[in-house]
């Protein structure tokens, strides 16, 4: 392949591209589904090919992206059209959080655990479960959360009705994770197993192994979610 045929080939692939990427819409990658994602791949390594590869020619190489393309806007409306297709296409929302539960059969389904939560709780300026009632992982991967609602907005703060118990911790801490307790952030706390184990204990929970995740909250209570939680 010679030089001034490489420059068409990446050219036309550009504007081809650009073209086609008009057409399919403005969709970010965060909102995209998997079916789009898998069309993504396959229209660049078809543009990849169609200028580095002498063996696909330009005139295969641009029906090619124009087909994948033209699928990839019938899959579309058929998204639209059909809730039967959309599910396939894209999948559910899925509750990870119940009434201030964490629903761990979602967690698994979602693969995601519960490192990968909190982070996501921490994008919406949420650093203790206790503060959640309901989160909902969306097909685009982003949470959405509801809080309970002496948590939502005009709280007593907003209307300057100070507390008067300063909080013992500045953040909520774990202490257990799926049945483990953290002796290292226990000792941070400057606390003991035998205080962890009083606490769940008080909360009608036998053994550390029945409690999926719990964290000390700022102002020293014990936040609990047991194992097996249902929806």
């Amino acid at each position: 392949m010679g030089v001034p045929e490489l420059l068409v080939r990446i050219i036309l692939a550009f504007f081809v591209l650009f073209i086609l990427a008009r057409i399919m819409g403005r969709k970010e990658i965060s909102q995209m589904t998997f079916f789009n994602f898998v069309s993504a791949i396959a229209i660049g390594t078809i543009a990849g090919s169609l200028v580095t590869s002498q063996n696909l020619s330009i005139r295969n190489g641009i029906l090619a992206l124009v087909g994948w393309t033209l699928f990839t806007l019938v899959m579309g409306f058929i998204d639209i059209k059909s809730k039967g297709a959309r599910k396939v296409t894209t999948g559910n929302p899925v509750i990870v959080i119940k009434d201030g539960k964490i629903m761990e059969n979602s967690l698994r389904k979602t693969r995601l655990d519960i490192e990968a939560l909190k982070a996501l709780l921490r994008q919406k300026n949420i650093f203790s479960m206790s503060d959640v009632s309901y989160a909902i992982f969306e097909t685009s991967g982003k949470l959405s959360v509801m809080k309970k609602e002496i948590n939502q907005p005009a709280t007593k703060g907003d209307m300057n009705v100070l507390s008067t118990t300063p909080d013992t911790y500045p953040i909520a801490t774990e202490v257990i994770s799926d049945g483990i307790i953290n002796t290292k952030n226990l000792a941070k706390l400057n606390l003991d197993r035998d205080w962890v184990e009083g606490q769940i204990k008080n909360a009608d929970v036998n053994y550390p192994s029945q409690i999926f995740y719990a964290e000390v909250q700022p102002d020293g209570t014990l936040y609990i979610d047991k194992k097996d939680d249902h929806i």
